[in-house]
């Protein structure tokens, strides 16, 4: 079985340790998505919810760059920080699945990353 690795310049740059997405068993498999701007690579400003939205957009990006999308989403970790940014996560999710969302899980971020509200990964039909 093959894999791919993907990769777009229209997403946040992963750390060196680590892919953006990797492709295989028809399926894409992104990496905990940083809510970095592309152009910059610097954090976004404006809380958890401003936070998701750039995560979101991050994660998009590598979905297409793989031939999929966030309508073929499966699965989703959303990774938080502090656990009083559930809810502002939460109003953002709803704006981009507002019906059929994929299955999703919960953790805490393991290690303080100065500015880093939340992380997500996701995996997505290819």
């Amino acid at each position: 079985m093959a894999r791919e690795i993907v990769h777009t310049s229209t997403a946040a740059k992963p750390p060196a340790t680590y892919s953006q997405a990797v492709k295989a068993a028809g399926l894409v498999f992104v990496s905990g998505t940083a809510p970095a701007d592309p152009a910059t690579g610097q954090l976004v400003e404006g809380g958890a919810g401003a936070q998701t939205v750039q995560c979101l957009r991050n994660i998009q990006a590598i979905l297409e760059a793989a031939g999929s999308g966030l309508e073929k989403a499966v699965s989703a970790t959303v990774i938080l920080a502090d656990e009083e940014d559930f809810a502002a996560v939460n109003e953002e999710w709803l704006k981009w699945f507002p019906s059929d969302p994929p299955a999703r899980q919960g953790a805490k971020l393991p290690v303080r990353i100065p500015g880093l509200k939340v992380s997500i990964a996701m995996i997505a039909e290819a």
